[in-house]
């Protein structure tokens, strides 16, 4: 666990005088002795967590967010699976070959059941990866895999989805065959797009197999309950293989959107675990008061603001531009989010091995008083003045922290004559309105699938529209992303992916905001709980000691 030390904090701005409250609401509510929860009723093996937003599915193939993947994480092992740093393992995968061009994988399966008794053989995997390639099936993240042969394609109806460069050699051996050498073939294989689903199952239900009573799983657990806008419920699954091990006979999964309101039930003991759930301005003061408790280190992850360049005027550079350059990100980080978060003038975030990190926004430099004037000079090229101002609504998460972000963007746009007007929206909408591209201007958010920057720089490819809420699009950019897939040399491959990076920051395709911090809530009473930068934890290596007194 990671508790890094956070400096002082401007009261008044983040917390409203509501610090002092904080601390006494905290010292009267926090109770010893079993987190002040009564569990005398459940068994000790029942263990709860604060889980964000309200998942929209839990099939894998169609779902794209972290909050999904915490559950569904623990429901399926992909071939490769997070160990308790969130670093990959083999699971259902025994062990794997590559050919020595690198193109072909040939993988040897674990024998293991899915959770009703039956099988899971290489077949399952092969239907799983047809399907996501099935336009039918409408997946999201599908361009995540346009490295196996004819993924894309078959994405985009070119060819039958049968045509996916994968197939079974036998019941315990797939092959996969990929346009090019994947250096982060690894985490790949841990992603949730490349999970298996059951077919037996899925061809009996159709896509209302990831339903409780349908749902069959080859992890941990099993889905029991779901009740919509309040917890899943998950119960231990015998026919895992390292069911042995595995220390929860229930976990329960509560929605926890309002972080306000789970910070209150995790005090009162009735989260062992809450995920993403402080706001910002009240971690630092949390450090002081349970130290031990929360969760923060520097996460593979950024927040930023999409444009919708098919609309006017964000069709216009200059108007791009001047919203970039007027936003005092330093401020921002500082004196309003201020929870360990870095000023991002990048879009691929901190911390991504061997990358050279040469590509930044051009006025990083700049003092922001000229920055100002440069901005309130590129509006007024672009026929924008006080009698014709930037007007535009913004979509964005409806969070506390947001709220404050957008006013303090409001303010620092106001200065320059761009004039936004917060539209807050639950996370589900509002991403299906990015994706539609309903929108002026929309917050948004990424965390690393893998730790490679082409995991951030594939968002804005051309070939990416259900991720590319912008609609940015340069044939340099395509080429320059794409090409670095074909370099062997890794120096060569990272410093493309630079280049692109730049070209992409040159022409705003983003307006990069901050790059985030975990800010996870973990109970004394959790065991082997480690921070990680992919704000990965799998319940599977989680353990709990209930006669732990807490103060």
């Amino acid at each position: 666990m990671t508790n890094p030390t956070r400096k002082g904090w401007n009261r008044r701005l983040a917390l409203g005088g509501g610090a002092a409250a904080l601390a006494l609401g905290y010292a009267a509510f926090r109770k010893p002795a079993g987190n002040g929860f009564n569990w005398s009723h459940e068994s000790p093996r029942i263990f709860r967590r604060g889980n964000s937003a309200e998942p929209n599915t839990l099939d894998p193939m169609k779902s794209s967010y972290i909050w999904e993947d915490w559950i569904m994480g623990d429901l399926m092992v992909g071939l490769m699976h997070n160990d308790p740093a969130g670093n990959p393992i083999h699971a259902a995968c025994e062990n794997y070959s590559a050919s020595p061009d690198g193109r072909t994988y040939t993988i040897k399966l674990r024998e293991h059941n899915w959770s009703d008794g039956v099988p899971v053989t290489a077949d399952d995997y092969v239907f799983s990866l047809r399907r996501i390639g099935d336009p039918k099936t409408a997946a999201q993240f599908v361009s995540i895999l346009y490295f196996i042969k004819n993924m894309q394609a078959a994405a985009e109806g070119k060819v039958a989805p049968e045509e996916v460069g994968v197939r079974a050699l036998d019941p315990h051996t797939l092959e996969i065959q990929m346009l090019y050498q994947v250096p982060y073939i690894d985490q790949m294989l841990m992603h949730q797009t490349m999970y298996a689903v059951p077919r037996h199952v899925v061809e009996k239900y159709g896509d209302g197999w990831a339903q409780p009573g349908k749902y069959v799983s080859n992890g941990p657990f099993i889905l029991k309950e779901w009740i919509p806008n309040d917890h899943v419920r998950v119960v231990k699954n015998p026919h895992f293989y390292d069911a042995a091990n595995v220390q929860f006979d229930e976990i329960i999964y509560y929605q926890t959107q309002d972080a306000e309101a789970a910070l209150k039930r995790f005090r009162a003991g009735e989260l062992d675990i809450a995920n993403r759930c402080p706001t910002y301005g009240e971690i630092p003061l949390l450090h002081k008061l349970i130290p031990h408790e929360v969760c923060t280190t520097p996460m593979l992850s950024n927040f930023w603001l999409a444009l919708n360049i098919q609309r006017k005027p964000f069709d216009d550079l200059r108007v791009r531009q001047a919203m970039a350059m007027s936003l005092d990100r330093e401020t921002l980080v500082n004196k309003v989010v201020r929870a360990g978060q870095t000023a991002a003038y990048s879009f691929v975030p901190p911390g991504m091995p061997s990358y050279p990190y040469t590509a930044y926004a051009r006025f990083r430099d700049m003092p922001m008083a000229a920055r100002k004037e440069k901005a309130k000079a590129l509006l007024a090229e672009a026929g924008h003045g006080p009698g014709n101002p930037v007007r535009f609504d913004m979509t964005m998460y409806n969070s506390v922290e947001w709220r404050l972000v957008a006013v303090t963007l409001q303010a620092m746009w106001r200065e320059v004559g761009i004039e936004m007007r917060p539209a807050p929206i639950d996370s589900q909408i509002m991403y299906d309105m990015l994706r539609k591209k309903d929108f002026d201007v929309g917050s948004g958010g990424w965390a690393a699938d893998y730790r490679d920057p082409r995991d951030f720089l594939f968002i804005f490819l051309s070939s990416s529209p259900d991720l590319n809420y912008s609609g940015y699009s340069n044939p340099r950019y395509d080429q320059l992303v794409a090409g670095s897939d074909q370099i062997r040399d890794a120096a060569e491959r990272q410093r493309a992916m630079a280049e692109a990076e730049q070209i992409l920051l040159d022409d705003v395709g983003v307006i990069t905001l901050f790059n985030d911090t975990t800010r996870d809530l973990v109970s004394p009473q959790v065991g082997n709980w480690i921070s990680n930068p992919i704000n990965i934890n799998r319940s599977r290596w989680l353990t709990i000691n209930r006669s732990i007194v807490t103060a």
